[in-house]
C-alpha cells in the first residue's frame, strides 16, 4: 500500500508475505545492533524473536515493529558501562547484565504506563531537547561503529591502541582528570579514541576499511546506482546485497578480520514446546530472579536501587518518545488512532520478554515500521510472522558466521551518518532553543545519553523560566 491513506482491511496472506520480507531484511540489523550493544553478534539473532512476538499481542498499531534499535543499544551500553564491565567480567556476564537491565526497563515501563506517563510523554519533553538528544545518540552510533569498520579486530584493537599510543593515552588521562566532569565524561573518552583512529590511517586494516567504505557508499547511493541500470530495489535489498556479498567474499578469501563468528548450535529438541511437541521454538528462558539479584545489576548503579530504577525509568521514557513519533506519523497519514498508555505498556511487555530471553532493551523501530507499512501489512500478524521466522530459522543462521563485522558497521553508519553531518532539526532552532538543542546534543555525545537528556531538560526549564516567550501580536 502507499505511505498514506486509510487503514487496509485484514488480509492474512498479505501479512504473511510482509512478515517474511521483514524477517529477511532485518537479519543484518539484528547482528549489527548486537555489536552496538557490546555483546556477541550472534545474540542479536538468537534473542530477537520472543520480544517481538510478545509485543504483537499488546500493541494496537498494526505497522509498529519493535526490537533492539541503535538508540536502545547505545543507551543500554552507556547506562551499564559496557566497555568497562566487559573488560572486567567478560561477555557472558555482560550479556546477563544487559538482560537484567531489560527486565528493569520493562518493569518501569509498565509502572509508568499504569500511572499515566504515556499520555503526557509527547508533551513532556521540549522539542529542542528531543532534537539534541536524537543527534547526540546518532553521533554516538557513529562513534561506536567506526572502530569496527576501520580496525582489524574492532574494539579489541582500539583497546590496544589506547594503551600503546602515547598521544591518545595523554588525551584520555587529561579528560579523566578534569574537575567535576572527568569521572562522567565516558563519551568524551570514546570520541577521542575515534578521532585518533580516523586520524591514524596507518593503524587501519586495509581490507576492513575497503569493505566498510565500499559498503557504506553502496547502501547510501543504492537508489541512484540501481536507477542507472534501469532497476528499482525493494526496501532493504541493498542491505541484503551487502551482507550476502561480503559474507561470500569473507568465505572465499578466508578473511582474518572481525567476523560474526560461530553461532551456538541449537538442539532441535530443546526450547519452548508448542502443540504437544509438534513445534519447538529454539528459545531458552533465563532465570528472572537470578538476573535481577545475581547478575550484578544494582552494583553497576552504586548499589542503589533508587538510582537503578530512576535510570531505567528515564530509559523507558526516552525509548517511548520514538514510539510517540512513529504513532503520530501513522495517525496523521493513515488515520489510525492509538493509545499512549497501551503502547507504553506494550513496550514494557516486550522488554520483559527481551530480558527473560537474553536480549537488550527493545523499542519501536522507525525503519522496520515504515517497511512493514510499505510492504502491505494489515495487522500485527505480520510482525508475529517475522518473529516466528527469526526463531524457527535460527538453526540455519550459521551461514552468517563469516560475515565481516566491518560490513555490519557500514549498515549502521549508513543509516545515521547523513543526519549527523546535516543536523537540520538542530540548525533550524533559533535563540534559546538553539542553545538548549546543541547543549543537549553535546552532553549526550560527551557524557552519556541519560545524563545528556537530564542536562537538556534542566537547561530548558531554567531558560524557559529566565527568558519568557514573547507573545505574538
Amino acid at each position: 500500500m502507499s505511505s498514506t491513506g486509510k487503514m487496509p482491511k485484514f488480509n492474512l496472506v498479505q501479512d504473511v508475505m510482509s512478515g517474511v520480507i521483514m524477517a529477511m531484511t532485518s537479519v543484518p540489523q539484528l547482528i549489527a545492533y548486537a555489536e552496538l550493544v557490546g555483546y556477541a553478534s550472534h545474540r542479536g539473532l538468537t534473542t530477537a524473536g520472543p520480544s517481538l512476538a510478545f509485543f504483537t499481542f499488546f500493541t494496537g498499531v498494526p505497522f509498529l515493529n519493535t526490537g533492539v534499535t541503535s538508540l536502545t543499544a547505545v543507551m543500554a551500553k552507556s547506562d551499564l558501562g559496557g566497555d568497562a564491565f566487559l573488560a572486567e567480567h567478560g561477555e557472558e556476564a555482560y550479556a546477563k547484565l544487559v538482560a537484567a537491565y531489560s527486565l528493569m526497563v520493562g518493569i518501569t515501563s509498565l509502572i509508568l504506563a499504569a500511572v499515566g506517563v504515556g499520555n503526557v510523554a509527547q508533551n513532556l519533553v521540549p522539542k529542542p531537547v528531543q532534537a539534541g538528544f536524537k543527534w547526540g545518540c546518532a553521533a554516538n552510533v557513529v562513534v561506536s561503529a567506526v572502530p569496527t569498520g576501520l580496525l582489524m579486530k574492532g574494539s579489541s584493537t582500539l583497546k590496544s591502541l589506547a594503551q600503546s599510543a602515547e598521544m591518545l593515552r595523554m588525551v584520555i588521562s587529561t579528560i579523566k582528570g578534569l574537575p567535576v566532569v572527568g569521572a562522567i565524561a565516558n563519551g568524551a573518552v570514546s570520541v577521542s579514541k575515534v578521532i585518533y583512529t580516523i586520524a591514524s590511517p596507518f593503524e587501519w586494516y586495509p581490507l576492513s576499511a575497503a569493505i566498510f567504505f565500499g559498503s557504506t557508499y553502496f547502501i547510501m547511493n543504492s537508489k541512484s546506482i540501481a536507477s542507472k541500470v534501469g532497476i528499482t530495489l525493494p526496501p532493504g535489498a541493498d542491505v541484503i546485497m551487502v551482507t550476502v556479498f561480503t559474507t561470500l567474499l569473507s568465505t572465499a578469501i578466508s578473511y582474518d578480520g572481525g567476523v560474526v563468528g560461530a553461532i551456538p548450535t541449537i538442539d532441535a529438541s530443546s526450547g519452548i514446546s508448542l502443540f504437544d511437541g509438534k513445534l519447538i521454538l529454539p528459545v531458552t528462558p533465563l532465570n528472572v530472579k537470578e538476573l535481577l539479584f545475581d547478575a550484578g545489576l544494582v552494583e553497576e548503579f552504586g548499589g542503589s536501587w533508587v538510582s537503578l530504577i530512576f535510570t531505567a525509568s528515564v530509559f523507558s521514557v526516552i525509548g517511548f518518545l520514538s514510539t510517540v513519533g512513529i504513532c503520530l506519523t501513522f495517525e496523521s497519514e493513515n488515520g489510525h488512532p492509538w493509545s499512549a498508555t497501551r503502547e507504553l505498556g506494550a513496550q514494557g511487555m516486550a522488554c520483559l520478554a527481551a530480558g527473560a530471553t537474553g536480549s537488550a532493551p527493545v523499542g519501536a523501530s522507525l525503519s522496520r515500521s515504515l517497511v512493514a507499512r510499505m510492504t502491505g501489512t494489515t495487522s500485527s500478524c505480520a510482525a508475529l510472522v517475522t518473529a516466528m521466522c527469526w526463531m524457527l530459522l535460527l538453526p540455519f543462521m550459521s551461514v552468517m558466521s563469516p560475515t565481516p563485522k566491518c560490513a555490519l558497521s557500514a549498515i549502521i553508519v549508513s543509516a545515521v551518518v547523513k543526519g549527523v553531518a546535516q543536523p537540520k532539526q538542530l540548525m533550524a532552532l533559533k535563540g534559546p532553543d538553539f542553545v538548549v538543542g546543541w547543549t543537549t546534543a553535546m552532553a549526550v555525545l560527551l557524557l552519556s545519553p541519560t545524563l545528556g537528556f537530564g542536562v537538556g531538560l534542566v537547561l530548558s526549564f531554567v531558560i524557559g523560566f529566565a527568558v519568557p516567550k514573547t507573545k505574538k501580536d
